[in-house]
């Protein structure tokens, strides 16, 4: 993915810890993004802060690879969808699924929720997990090979940035070694791209990024905010979020091998250091990746409406880039990413589209499934990805 645009901007940061990596792992809180109530009708205005992990660039440093985040999208005037989501971009076409499972995951409520993609025991494919519970599987990422081949990034990206507001997110990455040891990147592995000008008296928001690396030898953190009123880069970004109690345990305490009290209440103090302090945790995510027993099934959350078929129409063309007068869309039941009484809007077209992470390449149509009450993206495939 190349870090430029007109359109899009970021602040990420892009490392290649120097050896093999077979896994990644990242952690912030859920923080309320707001955006401008105004018609944005050409625009898929998007904030996502994630974790995006390249297994083998040895082809291109932009090949097939894995995205894990939290991204709200604005989906009309006053309306707007908030969650995490996984991402895998193959050799032909894409997928993306929404995480509905864990505790209040698309609430903005200032919880550490953590993101995680570890490679499966044998072959070439990764699993996808979100508070330490397995969420999905890759199915076309290419060989983990010896040398300094893959990278790591994490940060934050945006469409249409002058209509949004982010407050201060707080990135903790680490990856997992040959060894299978998680590790923090060292700082000279690690690049950062940020394309719009510190916000300062002469660079306002809402044209401006602040973003902060801290570290010594190694990444510790990387803080990124997009103010969208100078009033509030005047007078800083640092959330105030109460205190977040750990959720109300209604499962053993001991549950695959993992203290259940020690990691829930590891969640909401460090989570970036539960793989080194939680008993049981790191072998449980190496092994059965079941990990959590604090994840109940969550509903969908946000500024939402009822979402007719030509609203669902226009935001699938737009976010595909295809022309509205080639899409097909019909109702149907909810799949698994939703309550079985959900109902959805399916979307189909059979032209040319760059898919939702534009890679410089088009691939033969896509499908869609979103919530008829909300219009939020529920999952998605396009070109080969909607074939498997």
């Amino acid at each position: 993915m190349v870090y430029a645009g007109n359109i899009e901007a970021y602040a990420m940061t892009c490392s290649e810890p120097g050896e093999p990596m077979i896994g990644g792992f990242a952690t912030w809180r859920n923080v309320p993004v707001t955006f401008d109530k105004v018609d944005t009708p050409n625009t898929t205005v998007t904030a996502a802060n994630y974790l995006r992990l390249t297994p083998n660039t040895e082809g291109s440093p932009f090949a097939h690879n894995i995205e894990i985040g939290l991204y709200a999208e604005k989906t009309g005037k006053t309306t707007h969808t908030y969650g995490p989501k996984w991402t895998e971009l193959g050799k032909n076409g894409g997928k993306t699924k929404a995480i509905t499972a864990g505790v209040d995951p698309a609430k903005p409520d200032g919880r550490n929720h953590t993101y995680m993609l570890v490679r499966k025991a044998t072959g070439d494919q990764w699993d996808v997990l979100y508070d330490f519970n397995t969420v999905g599987s890759t199915t076309d990422q290419l060989k983990v090979v010896p040398g300094a081949t893959n990278r790591i990034d994490t940060g934050l990206e945006l469409i249409g940035h002058q209509y949004i507001d982010v407050p201060q997110i707080a990135n903790r990455m680490q990856f997992m070694d040959g060894n299978k040891t998680w590790r923090q990147v060292a700082t000279k592995n690690t690049a950062k791209v940020v394309t719009l000008p510190a916000c300062s008296a002469s660079k306002k928001p809402p044209n401006c990024l602040n973003a902060k690396l801290t570290d010594n030898t190694s990444f510790a953190q990387w803080t990124v905010s997009k103010p969208r009123k100078a009033a509030a880069a005047a007078a800083g970004t640092t959330n105030t979020f109460s205190l977040m109690q750990p959720p109300a345990m209604h499962a053993p305490v001991l549950y695959n091998g993992v203290d259940q009290t020690s990691l829930q209440q590891c969640l909401t103090d460090e989570p970036d250091r539960c793989l080194n302090t939680v008993p049981g945790l790191a072998e449980c995510v190496q092994t059965i990746r079941q990990c959590n027993a604090a994840t109940p099934p969550s509903e969908l959350t946000g500024q939402r409406r009822l979402i007719n078929e030509e609203d669902v129409i226009a935001q699938a063309a737009v976010a595909f880039h295809v022309d509205p007068r080639d899409v097909t869309v019909t109702t149907a039941a909810a799949r698994s990413a939703v309550a079985d009484d959900q109902q959805v809007w399916h979307v189909t077209s059979a032209q040319a589209t760059p898919g939702l992470r534009p890679s410089g390449r088009t691939y033969v149509g896509f499908e869609a499934t979103y919530s008829v009450f909300g219009g939020q993206l529920l999952e998605a495939c396009w070109g080969d990805m909607c074939r498997d």
